[in-house]
Order: C-alpha cells, then sequence, then structure tokens
C-alpha cells in the first residue's frame, strides 16, 4: 500500500512529505520509503501561524485567521503531495492515501481538547486521494493525551531484539521513545520530555529582529558559555518532575517564554549566546533525567531525529549529559532518515487507519484503550480496505 506521510511540527518552518510503500496488512515490515522533501513555509506564514497559536491577534481577528489558514495550509499540504508523487514518479491515481497530520495551533490535554488545522477535505479535493487526518482527538476522546503518537511508528521500525534503544525527537518539543531490548510493544513508555528547538527558536528570533529562525549549525550555543544557575532554575520544573504519560507544547514552551527569558537575561547585561547555551544544556540534561526517572536508565542507544538532530550543539551536549555508557546518533545510522522519521509515522498511522486497524500505544498516551486514530475524506473513486 502506498501512503504519503505529511508533518508540519512545532516549529511551523514547513511540511515534510515521505511516500512509503507499506504490506497491504496489518504487518509494519518490510517497508520502504520511496521519496521524501521537505517544502519550507515562508517566513510570513510561519510567522501567521506562530502569532495564532500565541494568542497575538485581536480578539475580533482570531477565527477568521484560523479558517483562512486552516485552507491555506491544505493548500500547501496538497502540494506538497503533489510534488513528492511527481518527485517519485508515482501518479497520484496510483497512491491509496495521504496522511497529515495537520499544523497544530492549540493542545490542551487538560481540557481533552486539541487543534490542528490544514482541511483535509481541501487536500483529497485537490489530489484526489483519500486523505486521513485529526488523529489526536480521538485518543483524547479514549483518555489520553492526544500525544506522543510517533512511539507507535518507532516501535515498529526501530525497536530491536538485542538493544535498548531511546529514540529522541527534537522538534519544538523534545519528546522521548523507550524501546526495551526484545521488542515487546507493551513495554514501550514514551512522553513529552520539554522544549528542544521551541526556546532557542524564540531567543534566536527576538535577538536578531527576525534575520535568524534557528541556531544554525549550533553557532550561537557554541559560542555561549551555559549558566549553572538559571540551568538549575530551568530544571526545577514540575512537567519534567511529572510522571508520563505526559504532553507539552507551545503553550509552556513557546515564544511568549523564550522572549521573557531573553528579556531577563538582557536586563541584567548578559550575553544572548550564553542564554543559547544553557537553553541547550537544559534539554540535554532534560532528556538525560527522563531516561534515568522513567525509561529505566540510560539505553544502549540513543537514535535522534528532528530539526535538533542536525545541531552539532545539541548532540555533543546530550552525549555528555547520557555519558558513555550511551551512543548517541542520528535515527539515519539505524535505517531510518532522520529528517523523514514524523511523515513516516503518519504514513505508517494512515496506512492503518484504512485498515481499521489501531495505530497508537495507548500505553504512550494514557488512552483508556487501544482505537483506530483519525477521520478519512475520501477521494475520487477512493477504494474500501476493510
Amino acid at each position: 500500500m502506498l501512503v504519503i506521510g505529511l508533518m508540519s511540527g512545532t516549529s511551523a518552518d514547513g511540511v515534510d512529505a515521505a511516500l512509503v510503500e507499506w504490506p497491504d496488512d496489518a504487518a509494519t515490515r518490510p517497508f520502504r520509503l520511496l521519496a521524501f522533501r521537505g517544502e519550507p513555509f515562508p517566513r510570513e506564514l510561519q510567522e501567521r501561524i506562530h502569532a495564532l497559536a500565541a494568542g497575538r491577534l485581536a480578539a475580533g481577528a482570531v477565527l477568521r485567521e484560523l479558517a483562512a489558514l486552516d485552507v491555506l495550509l491544505a493548500e500547501r499540504f496538497a502540494d506538497a503531495a503533489a510534488a513528492l508523487a511527481r518527485e517519485a514518479g508515482v501518479a497520484l491515481g496510483a497512491i491509496d492515501a495521504i496522511a497529515s497530520h495537520g499544523q497544530t495551533v492549540a493542545h490542551h490535554p487538560e481540557l481533552r481538547a486539541t487543534l490542528q488545522i490544514g482541511d483535509p477535505s481541501v487536500i483529497a479535493e485537490r489530489t484526489g486521494v483519500t486523505t486521513v487526518a485529526d488523529f489526536r482527538p480521538r485518543d483524547l476522546a479514549a483518555g489520553g493525551e492526544g500525544a506522543p503518537l510517533a512511539p507507535f511508528f518507532h516501535w515498529a521500525a526501530l525497536a530491536d531484539a538485542a538493544e535498548s534503544r531511546v529514540v529522541l525527537n527534537l522538534g519544538g518539543i523534545a519528546n522521548v521513545t523507550a524501546l526495551p531490548k526484545g521488542g515487546d510493544p507493551d513495554a514501550v513508555v514514551a512522553f513529552d520530555v520539554g522544549p528542544a528547538n521551541a526556546l532557542v527558536d524564540a531567543v534566536v528570533r527576538a535577538v536578531s529582529n527576525g534575520a535568524e529562525r534557528m541556531d544554525r549549525d549550533g553557532a550561537r550555543a557554541r559560542r555561549g558559555r551555559a549558566d549553572a544557575a538559571l540551568l538549575a532554575r530551568l530544571l526545577d520544573d514540575e512537567f519534567l518532575r511529572r510522571a508520563p504519560p505526559k504532553s507539552t507544547g507551545r503553550e509552556r514552551y513557546g515564544w511568549a517564554e523564550g522572549e521573557a527569558l531573553l528579556a531577563e537575561w538582557s536586563a541584567a547585561g548578559r550575553a544572548p549566546d550564553d542564554l543559547v547555551a544553557t537553553l541547550v544544556a537544559f534539554t540535554a540534561e532534560a532528556v538525560a533525567r527522563a531516561c534515568r526517572d522513567f525509561c529505566g536508565g540510560a539505553p544502549q542507544r540513543l537514535l535522534a531525529c528532528g530539526g535538533g538532530a542536525r545541531n552539532p550543539a545539541v548532540m555533543d551536549a546530550l552525549r555528555a549529559a547520557l555519558g558513555a555508557a550511551t551512543r548517541v546518533e542520528p535515527t539515519d545510522a539505524a535505517g531510518v532518515p532522520g529528517d523523514a522519521v514524523e511523515a513516516m509515522a503518519f504514513s505508517l498511522m494512515g496506512r492503518n487507519a484504512l485498515l481499521g486497524v489501531p495505530n497508537h500505544l495507548p500505553r504512550c498516551t494514557g488512552a483508556g484503550r487501544a482505537a483506530v486514530l483519525g477521520e478519512i475524506a475520501p477521494g475520487r473513486g477512493a477504494r474500501r480496505w476493510r
């Protein structure tokens, strides 16, 4: 079965698209990544998404902007899927489904509420391909946190019979999936750790007046020096101490928090690069503590993916925090390209939704039962899979 997975994460810097060939039944192996591409968003679109998610709009403009972005992002997602199919040399008519995570603009598990935009009906209409979307709400409805969902794919693709592994996704938010040796899905533990790139991106954007959107290649973090006092304060965080299942987002670690830290730091006459270095150390130490406290100790191997895995300062900080007993490397070393992991995850979840097969790990999200996540917008000439 050929399924395109689409993912736009908390950084809102673009959409990743992965075309994966899966077995036609419920098996997850073997699978084959046929094509992958990332489509960056224009800066103006990224700014609009962040402004909406941060509540920085006049009250009368919020619903109009929400509706406008719901359609605009769907058009972008449809274009990304079509471009990927062209690149792979596969006709859209041969694609069985598109599975779109959408763009999260609000996630409040304490309210059993989440909102991802990018209307799947628009995607299905533009491409003619059956589109599966809105995965998180069903998990919340079943009593879960609505996150993390990618661990289902991590287990399917990266669990190993002979090695304990942790998969670490370093997007806007850091989340871990602990895969004990042996590959038992009922033993998998996964949860959001805290911030990965979100706070650093907010600080870099503010200090550069928007000229920089990230700490490219970790240059600022490497020039800076972590501040022990601020690091200790950041680590004294109720969310970090809370036992899983748990999830978080920009509502806790976003623009406002990053800008507030920068304002405090600047008022004290401190160098911005030292703040960036401290935030990188915060992420690494939070991950190390999460492994120790909730994942049964440091794993034999930590496999990193997401934008942060391309930041050498972050990877070096992780190695220092976890120690020599853990080999830290990108998921590419295990055969899954790091940039494609999350898009591939939703490709698998979409395949399972079409088959009517559960596509999450309830133990990881806290859901009361295994459910089939996702709502389906049929394409033209859609076939019946169940």
